[in-house]
């Protein structure tokens, strides 16, 4: 194992597949020379050429219509959005296009095409920037979507994600870039529907997904200390949803939280509490609940945008009442 960044987990990823397949290639404003917005494109230009690592317009539209296209002749394009607040700009094409081509093609179009995009708040970059928006493509039939919190798994289910034949939303969260995890060093994939248990327990289950794992396992924690044992899951990807390790825990703690950043009305968060409760209604002790962001545009203030967002406190907080 080695320790690095989830930043430089993703880059070891685009190498990797790039060595590997000629047809993959990577095209997004700023991703060659400035090396991404978030560095991590760092480098490659040089490695492979503008050819493969190709600057674009400021134009998100037509940079996932190219990606598009690129796919349906043949290439694995990696579209890379400098943030998926700019994706609402290319909605037609991920939407009507990227996700249906294959069903309306009768299967005889394949778009194997990976949409990377960092989101999230807690940076103070205002309501328009600051969004987590993986309820939209959940909704979307014909787009999986992958939401990686650890290093190792943004390497590993990145470059499973490049190996689809199907179109990809890959989000990444902002506050992820610099933290820091060990990651196997050679080949590895993380497959697609997989959730993790990070942490067992017995008396109440904890569902989540990219950041907020992290306030997850500290919430695990801190319970541990007044006498709750709590389970963690990281979902890693919600579409393939891995319903059944869900499941499993949830038969055995009897209770259950999700735990998201995106809005708590409408957000992914309540389509996996739906499942809880069709899977496992007799198993529940009490309601599932829903740790969220506050139904508000996100606040630049510092203080308000912390108080919007879901914390470890936010989580503590709910686990003993149903505790």
């Amino acid at each position: 194992m080695a320790q690095i960044t989830y930043r430089e987990a993703l880059n070891q990823a685009l190498r990797e597949e790039l060595d590997r397949d000629e047809r993959v290639f990577i095209m997004g404003e700023e991703v060659g020379y400035f090396g991404g917005a978030f560095k991590v494109t760092d480098g490659l230009l040089a490695v492979y050429g503008e050819k493969r690592v190709r600057d674009t317009p400021i134009a998100e539209l037509t940079i996932a219509g190219a990606g598009v296209g690129a796919a349906m002749g043949g290439l694995k394009p990696i579209v890379e959005l400098m943030t998926i607040n700019f994706g609402l700009l290319a909605m037609d094409q991920i939407v009507n296009h990227a996700a249906k081509i294959h069903y309306m093609f009768g299967g005889r179009a394949k778009v194997p095409l990976v949409i990377r995009a960092p989101q999230g708040a807690g940076h103070q970059l205002g309501a328009q920037h600051s969004q987590s928006l993986e309820a939209y493509f959940l909704h979307c039939p014909g787009l999986l979507v992958a939401i990686p919190a650890t290093p190792a798994d943004a390497k590993g289910l990145l470059k499973s994600c490049i190996r689809q034949d199907n179109p990809v939303i890959f989000l990444e969260h902002e506050s992820l870039y610099g933290v820091k995890g060990d990651v196997p060093e050679g080949e590895y994939l993380t497959p697609l529907g997989q959730a993790s248990v990070l942490r067992e327990g017995k008396d109440i289950t904890i569902v989540s997904y990219s950041k907020c794992v992290y306030d997850a396992v500290a919430a695990a924690e801190a319970l541990e200390n007044e006498g709750v044992d709590a389970e963690v899951i990281d979902l890693r990807t919600l579409n393939p949803l891995d319903t059944a390790t869900v499941v499993e825990s949830v038969r055995k703690t009897g209770k259950a939280m999700v735990v998201y950043e995106g809005w708590r009305t409408g957000g992914a968060g309540a389509e996996i509490a739906a499942q809880i409760y069709e899977a496992a209604f007799d198993h529940l002790d009490a309601p599932v609940e829903r740790v969220a962001t506050l139904d508000t545009p996100i606040p630049y203030n510092a203080r308000l945008e912390k108080a919007a967002l879901p914390g470890a406190a936010d989580i503590v907080k709910v686990a003993e009442r149903m505790v």
